[in-house]
């Protein structure tokens, strides 16, 4: 990517809507991801043809209208990444939104301006959208706790898809404590009085980790071992692990193209062009290709299911790396996408929640460690985030 890229702080319009004067988030202020609705303005899902051939919302996205009336202040805007398909956290039409703890390094994305506004403290909490990665990765990246609930349990009304069948509304936070409380709002739900019986650590993905994020994040898996009744290693090929972003590709591909297709035929709009790449690919997703991984993800979800029954978790590493510079090639970032995607596939293609912790790596530095539970036990995760980290 060249050097000429823009930095900036990740907001791309400033905005000052004040929550109700009591409630669970009284005090707290929130930036959006812009893919969700606003009121009166334009949801420009970071590309500008986009913004300029749609009209303002006229409503406000259910989950922005929960956390207003929950006592949050919405003081902004978020950059994503273009229609939310990728997870550089660059958008070429903005910029790249700064990231705090590795200066001069991308920030992750798709959900990039609202980790990098969290992590720089502009905000106490961000929403973002997670389809494939776009709360964990600028999460881990940028040093923030990130929550993907369950597919399908935080409305999706009013938020711009990607892919119906894999999108969740998710949020990023400065805390596990107000990632419980934006949980509790969200999904409707009181503290759960559940803490996870047994963890599974997937052993062998930890090996793929770089020499100098690993000693780290397996020293805080051992300890935090220690508070489980039971653990136990187990072996993510069991369940097609070199596949999943295949399978995740072709899964995601199909919708995409079906949602913006039909625009982009005919309104030929100028976008990156490593997104304009991606679309062309979701194109030709032939019926045969789909039906292929609807069926393989489908066996995902089963097999998940099973392994995560009783009240179980599955640990594992969020990333694999310290992130790429802003100046990465395009084929390093490509290639550092195709390794994140290997683990960040999982949970959607599970439908499962998956929470991201921030593990210190150095006194100014952090990586993320990944905890996903059975579709449902949202609240045992943030309850297992607020206890341990």
């Amino acid at each position: 990517m060249s050097t000429s890229i823009r930095r900036f702080n990740g907001i791309i319009q400033e905005l000052n809507i004040p929550g109700a004067p009591q409630g669970p988030l009284a005090g707290l202020v929130f930036l959006a991801k812009d893919m969700f609705d606003i009121k009166g303005e334009v949801t420009g899902i970071g590309n500008p043809t986009y913004a300029q051939t749609h009209p303002p919302a006229t409503e406000n996205a259910v989950a922005v209208d929960k956390l207003l009336k929950a006592g949050a202040k919405l003081v902004g805007k978020t950059c994503t990444d273009e229609f939310a398909f990728s997870l550089d956290g660059i958008n070429i039409h903005f910029g790249a939104p700064d990231n705090p703890q590795y200066p001069g390094c991308i920030p992750g994305g798709s959900s990039s301006g609202s980790g990098s506004a969290v992590a720089a403290g502009l905000a106490d909490f961000a929403l973002g959208t997670d389809t494939g990665g776009s709360i964990r990765v600028p999460a881990s990246y940028c040093g923030c706790y990130g929550f993907r609930p369950s597919h399908g349990r935080v409305s999706l009304d009013g938020v711009a898809p990607l892919a119906p069948l894999l999108d969740t509304v998710g949020w990023l936070a400065r805390s596990a404590s107000i990632l419980e409380s934006c949980g509790e709002v969200l999904l409707g739900e009181k503290p759960c009085p559940t803490f996870p019986k047994k963890m599974f650590v997937a052993r062998e993905i930890f090996s793929e980790v770089s020499d100098d994020l690993r000693p780290s994040l397996e020293r805080v898996v051992d300890t935090v071992a220690k508070k489980f009744p039971a653990v136990e290693e187990v072996e993510l090929e069991r369940f097609g692990w070199g596949s999943l972003a295949a399978i995740y590709k072709f899964f995601q591909a199909r919708q995409a193209w079906g949602i913006y297709g039909a625009w982009i035929k005919q309104v030929n709009p100028f976008m990156c062009p490593s997104i304009k790449e991606r679309f062309d690919f979701t194109s030709t997703v032939t019926d045969s290709d789909w039906q292929s991984a609807k069926q393989a993800r489908d066996k995902v979800a089963s097999d998940m299911a099973q392994l995560l029954a009783g009240d179980a978790v599955l640990c594992m590493p969020t990333t694999f790396n310290i992130p790429p510079s802003v100046d990465a090639s395009d084929d390093e970032l490509l290639q550092n996408r195709i390794q994140n995607i290997k683990h960040t596939a999982l949970a959607p293609l599970s439908r499962v929640p998956e929470i991201c912790v921030p593990i210190s790596v150095t006194e100014k530095t952090t990586t993320g460690l990944s905890f996903l539970a059975s579709h449902g036990h949202d609240m045992m995760l943030l309850r297992l985030g607020r206890e341990l980290f």
